[in-house]
């Protein structure tokens, strides 16, 4: 993905522009991830689909662009550790760190419906990465090489289970419609102020401002990072991953903010799996990627390790997922932080 501010004009602007420069990067990203969010409300409603999956669909599908233009482009220039270390990466940020946060700071509802079906889902997506890159290797058996017919494969995978979430977005609507007995409309369907065009205008600029802000404030804080001695191994093992998934972040918190926590579980789950079929597939088909043995010992075990704890949160408590839990899911992001450094440096 190309650079939306050229590399040497950041470079050669004083702090204190920079400093600017991120705070305006980070005000945008608040007031696009609003739009994004109030964008999708709308939809959700005008459509009669649950914000959950709409959040696992049409927002991640948005949110996940970033990683995908991110690991075609490093499939091309030959780093396929990159390009794969960037989605598996990024399942740890969102589901570790993003989610873990949010746990923290409000109660979040469970849908079981969702949970039960696009949940299964995303912990399957995570285990068939690991197995097929076991299943794998190079010619001379020296190292476990993702051909690109398998990427073909992820991409199929990916059109299977968007057409699998719009039947299960009509199931969703009669069974809530189940559930409340003698009411003609679907849970959470309101009759909103805006048109169905108005709401995707707004849903597709607030989520063009979360990409943009994204980018232009991870490019400003690389440049503040290298000006200020900050080591190359921690920005790889931190910035970057979190840049990457900042759009997440962004929607999540304006989700909460504006009281559509469902809204930020779909678009966790939804990433998750996008990262694996929509990222790892579309990379894998422009250029095999190699799987380096680093992700044996720490990407893969920590992938599925947040992803087994993501379920096992949801028969924790009842009708919402418990909050102690989510000191665990950070604690295991940064332990990844600080381990992906360590082993990076040697």
């Amino acid at each position: 993905m190309g650079h939306l501010i050229p590399q040497t004009f950041v470079d050669q602007q004083p702090t204190l522009v920079l400093l600017v420069l991120l705070t305006a990067g980070i005000a945008a990203l608040v007031k696009g991830a609003g739009w994004l969010v109030e964008g999708a409300v709308g939809l959700s409603e005008r459509l009669g689909m649950p914000k959950v999956i709409i959040g696992a669909t049409i927002v991640s599908l948005g949110t996940t662009t970033p990683e995908a233009a991110v690991s075609v482009m490093a499939a091309f220039r030959g780093m396929p550790d990159f390009a794969l270390g960037n989605s598996v990466g990024s399942i740890i940020c969102d589901t570790g760190m993003i989610f873990g946060i949010c746990c923290l700071l409000t109660r979040l509802p469970k849908d079981r419906f969702v949970l039960n079906r696009h949940g299964w889902v995303q912990l399957g997506s995570g285990i068939l990465l690991v197995v097929v890159s076991l299943l794998f290797w190079n010619a001379d058996r020296s190292a476990h090489v993702l051909p690109r017919f398998v990427g073909v494969c992820f991409i199929v995978l990916l059109v299977g289970y968007l057409a699998l979430s719009v039947r299960w977005a009509g199931q969703h609507k009669r069974h809530a419609l189940g559930t409340v007995r003698g009411v003609g409309v679907a849970r959470g369907r309101l009759p909103g102020r805006e048109s169905m065009p108005q709401n995707a205008i707004l849903l597709v600029t607030g989520l063009a401002v979360v990409l943009a802000a994204s980018r232009v404030s991870i490019e400003v804080a690389q440049s503040l990072c290298r000006r200020w001695g900050v080591p190359p191994g921690i920005v790889a093992a931190t910035l970057i991953a979190f840049g990457t998934s900042l759009p997440e972040l962004a929607t999540a918190i304006a989700s909460i903010r504006k009281g559509h926590p469902d809204l930020l579980i779909g678009n966790i789950i939804g990433a998750d799996i996008l990262n694996v079929l929509f990222v790892t597939g579309a990379a894998a088909c422009a250029a095999p990627l190699t799987v380096d043995p680093l992700f044996y010992r720490l990407h893969f075990p920590v992938m599925i390790a947040v992803l087994v704890l993501f379920r096992a949160m949801i028969h924790l408590g009842e009708g919402s997922f418990a909050r102690w839990p989510g000191i665990l899911l950070l604690g295991l992001y940064a332990f990844y932080a600080v381990a992906n450094y360590i082993m990076v440096e040697r």
